[in-house]
């Protein structure tokens, strides 16, 4: 199988090109650097570095790939814009980069005909949700242009594929952390956000101390419930999807999780047990709902997939990998 992966020099992008190289595949990474890293692309993959808006730069590659017999029969698109805040302040670059980007991609999928595109979407789609454990099929309401965004793809994904006769895998994440087994890639960047590589930092002494925003959420201990998975474990996922799409069984939409939620005191303790660092609780950040977690049973029956990797190898594998580049 060959496959294009749009933004295959970011964090999960360059987490499935290593999952589909060692699966046997040939990738084609295309990504213009602008938050990727040329150091994340997986030496066996073919470089190429190039914007998403730019149509004839993708059906140049899908030509090539053609012409040298190895047409490109997936394209995975990860070239999204993604930090919330940045996304309420910067609306038009959001929509710009990842709806128009999209719509790019796919009208050189037609053009060309690559029949298959697999997806990087978001739990950001389901917004405020009104259970705390998300299906597929739950109420899509995002609360900030990045969560629109997303939306806004997943529909033209559908109608696009509909009337022109191509399949889709669609794949909303929520929590995700860690780093490659090899330690060659993994999170690098500056904006952190996330609670797992925020903790790691503080361990590290990168940050004075972690905060934790509320601890009076009706929950257990008081502290916000989240869905984490394994970046590999992701991955893996979408080399599967890829499979699937390839093998005719149809498009298919499926949220990616672990299936199971840890408080952020959970997490906490989790890390505290192995290694030290400082912590203390800040006031709540508005909009955090108490309870957020994945019902993954849609990938495990579709894909046979399941997650692998324990919240404690997360964890692990994030501070190994923050420690590797933070000594240089």
């Amino acid at each position: 199988m060959q496959v294009l992966v749009a933004g295959g020099a970011g964090y999960i992008g360059s987490h499935a090109v290593y999952q589909l190289i060692r699966a046997g595949h040939g990738v084609i990474v295309y990504d213009n650097l602008s938050t990727g890293q040329r150091e994340a692309v997986h030496p066996e993959a073919r470089f190429v570095q190039a914007d998403i808006r730019d149509q004839t730069a993708l059906e140049t590659v899908f030509a090539q790939e053609a012409a040298a017999g190895r047409p490109v029969e997936v394209a995975m698109h990860f070239a999204a814009k993604l930090i919330v805040p940045e996304s309420l302040t910067q609306p038009l670059a959001y929509y710009q980069n990842n709806v128009e980007g999209l719509r790019t991609m796919l009208a050189a999928m037609v053009e060309r005909g690559v029949p298959n595109i697999v997806f990087s979407s978001t739990a950001a789609v389901y917004g405020e949700p009104i259970s705390p454990v998300c299906l597929e099929d739950s109420p899509t309401l995002p609360i900030n242009p990045y969560g629109e965004t997303k939306l806004a793809c997943e529909r033209m994904i559908r109608w696009v594929c509909a009337a022109h006769g191509m399949n889709y895998a669609i794949f909303r994440y929520f929590n995700v952390a860690g780093a490659d087994s090899s330690l060659q890639i993994g999170l690098n960047k500056d904006q952190l956000t996330h609670l797992i590589p925020l903790i790691m930092q503080s361990a590290l002494g990168l940050r004075e101390r972690l905060e934790i925003y509320g601890n009076d959420y009706d929950t257990p201990d008081g502290t916000c419930i989240r869905d984490y998975i394994h970046v590999s474990d992701l991955a893996q996922a979408h080399v599967l999807g890829a499979e699937y799409l390839t093998q005719n069984k149809g498009s298919l939409l499926a949220n990616l999780g672990s299936g199971h939620g840890y408080s952020v005191s959970e997490v906490v303790a989790a890390a505290e047990r192995m290694f030290s660092f400082k912590w203390g609780f800040a006031p709540r950040r508005a909009g955090d709902p108490a309870k957020l977690t994945a019902d993954i049973s849609r990938a495990r029956e579709l894909l046979g997939w399941q997650p692998q990797l324990s919240l404690e190898q997360m964890l692990r594998s994030d501070y190994d990998y923050r420690r590797k580049i933070s000594e240089g």
